[in-house]
């Protein structure tokens, strides 16, 4: 079992800054090393300090002390002092807990930086509003014209008048997508708003395979040690696996099986993989396939904004996951992604 000077040395080394306080007279009891890296200083009893972290305790006190303990533990996010009056935004996670001993009312917790994940957030919004853009000049173009068709082909025949509206009813459903799914509130949610154990790894791909032998018959999945259930944001998972097998099917013959797999990473987590036995990506491409706009030598000839892989990248990295490619040593490539799931 663990002394408390073991878990003292834990929280002394720690990259987030722990601390304590006494709720009845706002002192600080302890404050951990790492905050003179975020701070620029130790607050060590800094008053100002305890009272960024104390925020709204009165409320919750009261709330506790009639046995309402849905304010026990908080997390909100705050902007602090730094050195020279800088203002840095961080993560503010709070428990109110008795002392072992007196029962007194001790409130501790831990402050975050979180200034990656703003500027993170803010690249998500760019970036969304830039897919939209790109995605929603082409579509009203579409648009415009269909509906030209409509007005002035009265005298069409039925099979034409069908045409038209499957044309208008397609693009009507990309431009809800865009509205629902790539709005930069959307984007910037994904992988920090996840929702809660509710997709199976397996059947996301399975649903993938299936949808894109709509074009190919030879596609398969294979899946082995992953776990039942894993979090993330299902629409946006679905999204990637969907792009990755639309680049496998555009840029490979008919008659190139493609292969879907699923299983635990050798590093922890879990990765999905989708193989192709095509032509190589040239090595003077690997290293920009993901970039924005980026098109290689094999699209010529093939419509396209060059925002596919990227966007599919952006979407893995905000799930703190990573997507790549490499060449097989045979033929093909084999795209992965990795996500840190338990498996």
């Amino acid at each position: 079992m663990l002394s408390a000077e073991h878990y003292r040395q834990i929280l002394d080394h720690s990259s987030d800054v722990h601390w304590m306080l006494d709720c009845d007279s706002g002192q600080l009891l302890y404050v951990s090393p790492s905050a003179e890296k975020l701070f620029g200083y130790m607050p060590d009893r800094a008053q100002q300090v305890a009272a960024d972290l104390m925020g709204e305790l009165p409320e919750r006190l009261e709330a506790y002390t009639s046995g309402d303990t849905t304010r026990r533990h908080t997390v909100r996010d705050a902007e602090m002092t730094g050195r020279d009056g800088v203002k840095i935004p961080v993560e503010i996670e709070s428990t109110l807990v008795p002392d072992v001993e007196s029962g007194v009312l001790r409130l501790v917790g831990t402050v975050r930086d979180i200034r990656d994940r703003i500027e993170r957030e803010k690249q998500q919004k760019k970036f969304a509003s830039m897919v939209s853009h790109e995605f929603r000049t082409p579509l009203s173009t579409i648009d415009g014209a269909i509906q030209r068709l409509e007005m002035t082909s009265a005298n069409a025949d039925e099979n034409t008048k069908k045409r038209y509206r499957k044309i208008q009813t397609s693009v009507d459903r990309l431009l809800e997508l865009i509205n629902e799914y790539l709005s930069p509130e959307r984007m910037a949610s994904i992988g920090r708003k996840r929702q809660a154990d509710e997709i199976s790894p397996e059947a996301l791909l399975e649903t993938a395979a299936e949808a894109a032998r709509q074009r190919r018959g030879d596609i398969t999945v294979r899946a082995e040690g992953l776990p039942q259930w894993m979090r993330c944001d299902p629409q946006g998972m679905r999204l990637c696996l969907d792009i990755l097998l639309d680049n496998a099917l555009k840029y490979t013959n008919d008659n190139v099986a493609i292969e879907l797999q699923g299983r635990k990473a050798s590093e922890g987590g879990v990765e999905l993989l989708v193989i192709d036995h095509g032509a190589p990506v040239p090595d003077d491409e690997l290293g920009k396939l993901f970039d924005k706009g980026y098109r290689g030598k094999a699209a010529a000839g093939h419509a396209g904004s060059g925002l596919g892989l990227y966007m599919a990248r952006n979407v893995v990295e905000v799930h703190g996951g990573t997507l790549s490619v490499e060449n097989l040593p045979e033929s093909g490539k084999k795209f992965r992604i990795w996500l840190p799931v338990a498996a």
